[in-house]
């Protein structure tokens, strides 16, 4: 799992070197990629740096960026479709038999998606917030996986 955060938009930064950027995005293929617009922080040597962006052409190319890493993150969470992985229950419904949300390994919270999780096939099982449960990838949504807990 690689995750990092980039900066779009920096001072002197040419539309050449954004598109390296993207190429970059889609050769590495990170699971999960955070971007902001460049913004000037009072003190910042980066401040005095030529070639100021206007904040329409930051905020354009963040927008941008955040595309491609968000197709790229699709593409990786499809491929755990039909995968069992251990997943820590965040809520629970009353009496934990209609599903809920968690996490895998993978996911930070506030920041990342969800496991979303389904009602239990065939068994009685009781979600309960704080503990692990198996459960069956079964198909994606955006940034969200969708799970039966075995």
């Amino acid at each position: 799992m690689i995750r990092s955060t980039f900066i779009a938009g920096f001072p002197g930064e040419t539309e050449a070197e954004f598109e390296h950027l993207l190429d970059f995005m889609h050769e590495a293929k990170i699971d999960r990629a955070g971007c902001f617009a460049y913004s000037a922080v009072e003190g910042a040597t980066a401040n005095n740096i030529p070639g100021m962006l206007p904040l329409e052409v930051r905020e354009e190319r963040r927008a941008r960026f955040m595309a491609v890493a968000e197709a790229v993150s699709s593409q990786k969470l499809q491929q755990r479709v039909g995968a069992t992985m251990q997943v820590l229950v965040d809520s629970a419904p009353a009496l934990g038999r209609k599903g809920g949300t968690g996490r895998s390994y993978a996911d930070a919270p506030e920041i990342d998606g969800v496991v979303k999780l389904l009602p239990p096939e065939k068994i009685s099982k009781t979600l309960k917030v704080g503990e692990f449960t198996k459960a069956r990838i079964v198909g994606t949504q955006g940034h969200d996986l969708i799970a039966v807990p075995v």
